[in-house]
This record gives structure tokens, sequence and C-alpha cells, in this order.
């Protein structure tokens, strides 16, 4: 049929007044090469035609440019990584735990993290000793990423999900950098972006950052995400501050929702870094100014750590054990904070508001030089540690 319609054009073509014909010059030998090709060959340029047409209409149908504000590069990928939430489960406890604007405070946990006498118990400890911070506690989500965890969990609070990650156990210890510290990092990453999918705004705490003050009011009003810092250079807008992704503020909308894709999805970029040194990548991307997402750096005055204190008791909102690696260094050092932050309050009681008192920490101790000292040997009951 096909060749039937080349043939009746070219009939056509031929079948002009005979002068007129006569009258026009030869076609260069190349067209006529051309031509005899085309005139064999009908079947292979239609079928050649048909391929690249519908090739070229499912690249454009399915191509997003990277920068674009619907970035989804990589989307598969993500779905993947995610298909093991239980969303109607999640959906429940963070209903119940909400705040009134749809925000939630989410800490994560393994096993090592949910022994009695460990970091969660410190984590606890803090909301109940802060100054108004026990009221927090009832919007706390704990994520478990394995089944002791998830039991302890229960046992002490009422807002457990257990974050299940198929064919990997994350109660083993968990040294930082290894490759079990990294897979826990990311799981984090992409569990974070899928609350924001559900329209929940939060506030990521690690389990080794005390909470002392109500934070809220130190967080910026323009920002669409927030993030502590190991050392802030006093300019909360300046990318070249030093983030710590430990703690951060995260308001739920398009913009978050899209950066979290792309940091989750820039860990295959830079598959030897941790989420804390991609975000310090990425963070200089155009991607960020294309979707216009406000970051903002939070003050170590208020947010503070090992790495940079807090050194005012009066203002200080979280402390983090950060720059400090091994779990016993950790909940050693902090319980020493705690016990700090006791005095300080003791002491409060007898000083008048006039004379301010500031009181002081007198850690780190263990955590100071823990990145240069041995690793302990991993214990066989599968306690560990995660930095």
């Amino acid at each position: 049929m096909h060749t039937m319609g080349l043939e009746c054009g070219n009939k056509a073509s031929s079948g002009s007044p005979e002068d007129k014909s006569l009258s026009q010059p030869p076609p260069p030998p190349e067209l006529s090469l051309y031509h005899q090709m085309f005139k064999r060959t009908p079947k292979m340029v239609i079928i050649f035609a048909v391929v690249a047409l519908s090739c070229l209409v499912l690249y454009h149908s399915s191509f997003t440019f990277p920068f674009s504000r619907d970035y989804n590069s990589f989307a598969f990928d993500t779905r993947l990584a995610s298909s093991d939430i239980n969303l109607n489960e999640l959906k429940i406890i963070l209903k119940k735990a909400t705040m009134s604007n749809n925000t939630v405070i989410i800490t994560t946990l393994n096993d090592a993290w949910a022994e009695p006498n460990s970091m969660f118990d410190l984590l606890l400890e803090s909301f109940r000793v802060g100054n108004q911070t026990k009221r927090f506690l009832k919007h706390l989500v704990v994520v478990t990423l394995d089944q002791k965890a998830y039991a302890r969990c229960l046992k002490l609070h009422p807002h457990c999900y257990n974050l299940r990650t198929n064919g990997t156990d994350f109660s083993e210890e968990a040294y930082f950098m290894a490759p079990d510290y990294l897979k826990m990092m990311w799981r984090r990453i992409d569990f974070l972006r899928s609350v924001l999918d559900l329209g929940y705004s939060f506030v990521f705490t690690d389990a080794d950052i005390m909470w002392f003050r109500d934070p809220f009011p130190q967080f910026h009003k323009d920002a669409d995400f927030q993030i502590a810092c190991d050392y802030f250079n006093g300019n909360p807008s300046d990318l070249q501050n030093l983030p710590n992704g430990g703690f951060n503020y995260v308001k739920s909308n398009n913009k978050t929702i899209q950066f979290y894709k792309f940091w989750y999805n820039s860990r295959l970029t830079f598959p030897s870094l941790h989420d804390q040194d991609v975000f310090n990548k990425i963070k200089f991307s155009p991607f960020i100014t294309n979707v216009g997402l406000q970051i903002r750096f939070l003050d170590t005055g208020y947010f503070g750590g090992f790495c940079q204190p807090s050194k005012d008791l009066n203002k200080v909102c979280t402390m983090h054990a950060n720059c400090c690696v091994g779990l016993e260094n950790k909940v050693h050092d902090l319980g020493i904070m705690l016990s700090d932050w006791r005095k300080y309050q003791k002491s409060r009681v007898n000083q008048t508001l006039t004379q301010g008192f500031a009181g002081s920490w007198t850690v780190p101790q263990l955590c100071r030089g823990s990145f240069h000292r041995p690793r302990a040997p991993k214990k066989k009951d599968g306690q560990g540690r995660k930095s």
C-alpha cells in the first residue's frame, strides 16, 4: 500500500506536459542517486521514520530539565527506596503527634541507641528537665530502624514508628562513615521526604541532641529549610557556613519536597559521601535558586554543640554531641551535660534575673579527640554505636 502511494507520486510528477518536462534541466547526480535509493527501499524509510518519531515523542514526554520547578530526576529510584514505608500507619502517628500548625518533631533510633541508659533515655530526660520543653514530648515521633529499638520505644513513648528496610539490619553497630552508617543516613533522608509529601513540616533532631529551650522563637520566619551548624560564621544566609544535618527545621511545601528528592538522589553522584557532605556540595547548585528554596543556617549561640558550643546557658536551646564518635563517649559526655544543666537551674533559683547568671559547660571530655582514638571492637550482642 505504501509502495503504491510512492509510485502514484512518481507518475504524477512525470505526467506533466512533455514540452515542460523537456525544458527542465536534469537533476544533479547526487539527487538522482538518493531518489533511486528511496524508490528501492520505501518500506525501510517509513519504518525508520516511524521509530524515530516514536522515540522523539517518548523523549519529550518524559524529559524534565534538571533545574526546573518540577524536577523529578531518578523518580523511579526514589519510589523503589520508599516502597516499604507503611503510609497508612505513618499518617495515623503523624496526626496524633502534630502541633496545631501541622508540625512534628522527629528523631531516629537503632537498637544501640535505644538500649537502657543509652542515648534515647538521655534525649527524653533533656525534654523533661529543659526550660518548658516537656510539652514537646507529645509531638515527638520516634522512628526506629529495627525491631528491638521499636520494642524499647513502645515501652517509653506514645509515638513510635518502625521504619522497616528490606534486606538490611540496622540494629548492628554503625560506625561513622561505614557502609551501614551511610545506608542509615540516606534512609533517613528518604523517609523525611515522605513526611513532607504527606503535608507535615518537621523539626528533625538527632537523638544525641539535648533540648533545653523552645527552639521555635529562634527560627527564621522566611526560610523553607533551616539547618544547624558545626561552625557558624555569623551570617545565617551565607552558604559558606558549615552545616550539621543532625538538626533542621523544614516546612512542607513543593520547594522542600523537590529539594529532598534532589538531595536523596544526589547520593548517586557522590556515592562515598554521607548526607551532610552531599548537602555541602549541592547547596551551591543552580537547582536551589531555580526552585526558590530559602536556606538559613542556625546560630550556634542557640543551637550549639561540641564543635562550637553555646556558651550562654541563658539562651541555649539545643546542644549536640557533634565532633564526636563512639556511643560510649557521647553517652558519657551528654550525661555530664545534663548534670551541668541541672546545676545551672539550681543556681538560677538563688540568683536574681538582673545578675544574669550564665553557668558553663564542663564538656566535651571523652568526646575531645575521639576521632583520633582507635575504635572499640564490635560487640557480639548487637549493641554498638551510631555517630
